[in-house]
């Protein structure tokens, strides 16, 4: 994929400036805009992955599945409406006939939502629609993806890290492809006393779609610490 954007890059961070507080509206705008959008969607799962997966790759069948199981069993779907394995949760949420929510970005390269949302919000501001992506969840299931995924994954967990938000299952679906992940973070980082064990027991490694579900209903059911009910984790 060309990553090279297709019109003038703004770089809407380092350009803002006190005379434009006036953004700050703008700013406000997509938060209210959020809120009243998303208030009645809970319970809800919210469901990361690459942008970049086809359809009719193993994986996105995987988690079209994924979607429609926990559509069937009463949960929202919230993705970051683009293609790809987001495409395949929201497809599998709308089987299921469940909220299938997008929450699009405009970015340089245009990112058009998937035709499978029946709720779409499109944001210009990264930081807030990442705000909608974790406020409504009640778990978290990140699939196999590049730079945005691993960048959702940390920030996740480190919000439940720091008691910012409440303690939620943080499932890695796939365990071949988390668990170079996991190894790095058990050595060096770990370690290195980079980060607690106690850190490590707020990940969940799955394998099919059952287990994600099993997993969700087991949190819900009985509110566990987290960590209690992980998935066994080999080294």
């Amino acid at each position: 994929m060309n990553n090279k954007p297709e019109k003038p890059v703004e770089f809407e961070i380092n350009q803002l400036a006190k005379e434009e507080s006036w953004r700050l509206f703008r700013i406000m705008g997509e938060f209210i805009e959020g809120f009243d959008s998303l208030s009645s969607v809970e319970p809800a799962v919210t469901i990361y992955g690459s942008a970049r997966t086809p359809d009719g790759d193993h994986l996105y069948r995987n988690v079209e599945e994924i979607g429609y199981k926990l559509g069937k069993a009463g949960y929202s779907i919230i993705t970051g409406g683009g293609p790809g394995l987001m495409e395949a949760a929201n497809r599998g949420a709308r089987a299921a006939g469940a909220k299938s929510i997008g929450l699009n970005i405009l970015l340089p390269n245009e990112q058009n939502p998937n035709p499978y949302t029946n709720i779409t919000l499109t944001f210009k501001h990264f930081f807030v629609r990442k705000v909608m992506l974790v406020k409504y969840s009640t778990a978290f299931v990140i699939t196999p993806g590049g730079l945005g995924t691993l960048d959702e994954l940390t920030e996740v967990l480190t919000l439940i890290q720091t008691y910012t938000i409440r303690p939620f299952p943080v499932i890695l679906y796939s365990r071949s492809f988390w668990q170079g992940f996991l190894s790095w973070l058990k050595d060096p980082v770990l370690a290195q006393g980079y980060i607690s064990e106690q850190d490590l027991t707020l990940l969940r490694l799955c394998d099919t779609p059952d287990e994600v579900l099993e997993a969700i209903e087991l949190w819900t059911k009985n509110q566990e610490l987290p960590g209690s009910q992980a998935v066994r984790q080999d080294p």
